[in-house]
């Protein structure tokens, strides 16, 4: 073709007016469309509500709650009232357990949800025979599901409707809460803050802000008091404050009130009896580190606590005893990833939670990049005490050299579950015998968990070893936030440690190889038999030693502990409950 002579295609340019040789403009901007009503419904929920991106999560919820699902418009709509990517939604929508996104396409979930609690203390009340019980007679338009520990091994097996538990399930009760859902309540009658007041509540946190208590002064009396961070790490609390002091201002706080751990159900205890207590040693905490935000964290199946802490705050805040740093309440979604402490920040920063890398640490850089003290619940309701009382009033107890107190939550085989304040250093024996009222009729002593899913498995010979922090590690176990599930000679360890495994393979955020398909590779090995038992050593080591965070490192324990304490459960079918 001749160079310098037009196109052939130039003659339609010219007849047509140049129209047809052109890209015409798309009708609508590139991407999913958002549906006008969805974005009317969603604009009303949110109402006057900011659109930051840290909101995400709860702005999730409004939706979830209205609804009863995400629907594909609803989030759409959502990325657009936020600015956000709609990936950015759809990762975080689709990482929490408690939101059910719905595609376009598929069938929206029934408008009840019955959650059955398949974790250890309610598998060994029946939580199986429940599961398999329940679709038939419920029928349908409700719909069955698993989930993990529900904060309320004590009154196993839990059931959830919706949002509220039910104790002690049975399955007729299930379905008359099915057919008329309740509203979450709370179950105990809490201390009100009236009352606290006139108990001499806030009577230290006002000292501390008038300048009457320094500083040091408080961090003295709490660092020889020996506390601890009771959420399962053990870090000394007065170092952590010093620490987090140390760094630039501005410095933050959060607050973990995610247990999420099998068995653990302390802080619940006292958030629901006691939340004042709690909530004062959360303010002068924030005081001595001098943060002017205090976020709390709250997990999803504690719908009646953090209902009641919202009332609480609002009356705390009216009070004038909150000014020095603003409070605000963050609802998690059902991931106990979460409970660890740098997956919490990334979820109140609206993200998914996924563990970060360490250096740098929380201390240094946490909660939008700032230096952030992070602290357990039972760990700040001791602090008003400890100070009031003296550090000789809290040293004075204990046993076998240990020295404080601890909540221990009890569950299992035992006549009477529940939280127990104990001395530290009881042991697991003591313990059932003295606050426990013996083991359930009909059931002989086998083993124990010191320390909830991830704190190993011992046998009853070896009951009499202090629970504390430092006393188990050298078996192969720890205290963690002193979860004491006992067992007996009703249950088969092999059945134990595969519940136990099945747990982390849900939970695992899926960040790092060794823990998403370790845990996974293990429960197959251990579901499919007979146990190969050097290749589930050699598992372990790899998740133990490449894994990011401590789910990973810490989900091997329970069968690394039934290969070496329980051998003749080896050579037995894998039992059931």
């Amino acid at each position: 073709m001749n160079l310098t002579e037009p196109h052939p295609a130039a003659n339609l340019h010219r007849q047509d007016g140049g129209r047809s040789g052109r890209r015409r403009p798309p009708r609508t901007p590139k991407g999913r469309q958002v549906d006008p009503t969805a974005l009317a419904e969603v604009g009303a929920l949110l109402g006057e509500r900011e659109r930051r991106r840290d909101l995400l999560i709860e702005h999730l919820h409004l939706i979830q709650d209205r609804y009863g699902y995400l629907s594909a418009g609803h989030l759409a709509a959502l990325a657009q009232e936020m600015r956000l990517a709609l990936t950015e939604v759809y990762e975080v929508a689709t990482f929490y357990a408690h939101f059910d996104v719905v595609k376009e396409g598929e069938t929206p979930p029934p408008p009840v949800t019955v959650r059955v609690c398949d974790s250890l203390s309610c598998a060994l009340a029946g939580a199986e025979r429940l599961f398999e019980q329940l679709p038939t007679k419920l029928g349908g338009g409700v719909r069955v599901v698993r989930a993990p520990c529900m904060g309320a091994c004590d009154q196993a097996p839990v059931c959830a409707v919706g949002h509220t538990q039910i104790f002690q399930a049975k399955a007729a009760g299930v379905v008359a809460a099915a057919a008329k859902p309740a509203h979450p309540h709370v179950y105990p009658t809490p201390a009100t803050f009236d009352a606290y007041v006139r108990d001499g509540g806030y009577e230290l946190l006002k000292a501390c802000v008038a300048g009457k208590r320094t500083r040091d002064d408080i961090i003295k009396l709490v660092s020889d008091s020996g506390l601890r961070g009771l959420g399962g790490a053990g870090f000394p609390t007065g170092r952590k404050w010093s620490l987090v002091r140390a760094e630039r201002a501005p410095r933050l706080f959060a607050v973990n009130a995610d247990e999420g751990e099998p068995g653990t159900f302390k802080d619940r205890h006292y958030l629901e009896r006691d939340p004042h207590r709690f909530i004062e040693g959360m303010l002068i905490a924030a005081w001595v580190v001098e943060a002017p935000d205090t976020y709390i964290y709250i997990r999803d199946e504690y719908p009646e606590v953090r209902l009641l802490l919202a009332e609480e705050f609002a009356k705390v805040e009216e009070a004038g005893l909150a000014k020095h740093s603003r409070l605000h309440l963050r609802r998690g979604a059902g991931a106990y990833i979460c409970g660890e402490e740098s997956a919490m920040i990334e979820s109140i920063e609206g993200k998914r939670g996924l563990p970060r890398h360490r250096p740098p640490y929380v201390a240094q850089v946490g909660l939008f990049g700032r230096p952030t003290l992070e602290q357990n619940v039972e760990t700040l309701f001791w602090v008003r005490d400890i100070v009031e009382k003296g550090v000789d009033w809290f040293t004075s107890q204990g046993r076998h050299e240990r020295k404080g107190f601890r909540s221990f939550s009890v569950s299992g085989r035992v006549k009477n579950p529940g939280v127990k304040l104990a001395p530290a250093g009881v042991t697991a024996r003591e313990l059932i015998a003295e606050f426990c009222g013996g083991m359930a009729d009909g059931h002989t002593f086998k083993a124990y968990l010191p320390g909830g899913a991830s704190g190993g498995i011992l046998p009853a010979s070896m009951a009499d070893i202090p629970l504390d922090f430092g006393t188990l590690e050298k078996y192969g176990c720890f205290v963690g936030s002193h979860a004491v599930v006992i067992l007996s000679d009703k249950d088969d360890m092999k059945a134990v440690a595969l519940n136990l495994l099945r747990f982390f393979e849900d939970e695992s955020c899926g960040q790092c190889t060794p823990c998403r398909v370790g845990t996974e590779k293990a429960a197959q090995l251990m579901a499919n038999g007979p146990w190969d038992a050097a290749l589930l050593v050699e598992l372990s080591a790899l998740m133990r030693d490449a894994s990011i965070c401590g789910l990973g490192q810490a989900a091997p324990n329970p069968l690394l502990c039934v290969l070496k304490y329980f051998p003749d459960d080896l050579t037995k079918p894998l039992g059931r409950w």
